[in-house]
């Protein structure tokens, strides 16, 4: 029966809340055979992992660098939550920014593979930007910067800490090699005394 004065048609929702579930499932297949195949996986395979075929992903994603920004929304989403939560229990906007570090290099680690699927291609620009608005820039507000500053200290921040965390992955091998807690309490003091030393001093500067 058709829709009436505008009215959403039942068999149109019904249709529009499948596909938007089974796009959440194709995502988190995804994320599964990224984890476990690697970033430079192929879409042959991410519908292996999902049970379906290659066309029926492609219904949902025009192409794997869409495949790929969804993924990597779905991680954002993850780490808002977890920040979020982190929050809640941050006493000082020290541990604030600690936290902040932590929940980046905990995603690093946590899974490389996806990491380096959302963050190695065109997609990674826009998984960055995200970063940088719910991880950074709240924090830099918090302490009363201006605005150019803030953002500027977040894109510089989240620059920071991917460099500092992709150098860590790749020396964990090492006999020598820091763990997450300790590259955590390095970034968190080396940010802390640096860029934001500044933006706190500037603010109570007269």
């Amino acid at each position: 029966m058709a829709a009436v004065h505008g009215a959403p048609d039942g068999r149109s929702t019904r249709w529009d809340d499948h596909r938007a579930a089974r796009r959440v499932e194709l995502v988190h297949a995804a994320r599964r055979a990224v984890h476990k195949v690697g970033p430079e996986v192929s879409m042959d395979e991410i519908a292996t992992h999902a049970g379906t075929s290659k066309s029926i992903v492609y219904r949902y994603f025009v192409d794997k660098p869409g495949l790929q920004q969804a993924v990597g929304e779905a991680v954002v989403a993850q780490m808002r939550e977890a920040l979020t939560s982190a929050a809640r229990t941050a006493s000082t906007p020290r541990d604030a920014l600690r936290s902040m570090v932590a929940v980046y290099l905990e995603m690093i680690e946590h899974s490389p593979n996806v990491y380096y699927f959302v963050t190695r291609t065109a997609p990674g620009l826009p998984f960055l930007d995200s970063v940088i608005e719910i991880v950074a820039l709240p924090f830099a507000q918090e302490m009363d910067a201006d605005p150019v500053d803030a953002a500027a200290w977040g894109a510089g921040a989240v620059g920071f800490i991917r460099g500092t965390g992709e150098w860590w992955m790749s020396a964990r091998d090492a006999p020598d090699a820091l763990s997450r807690d300790e590259v955590t309490d390095r970034v968190t003091a080396w940010l802390w005394g640096g860029p934001v030393g500044v933006l706190a001093r500037g603010r109570r500067a007269p």
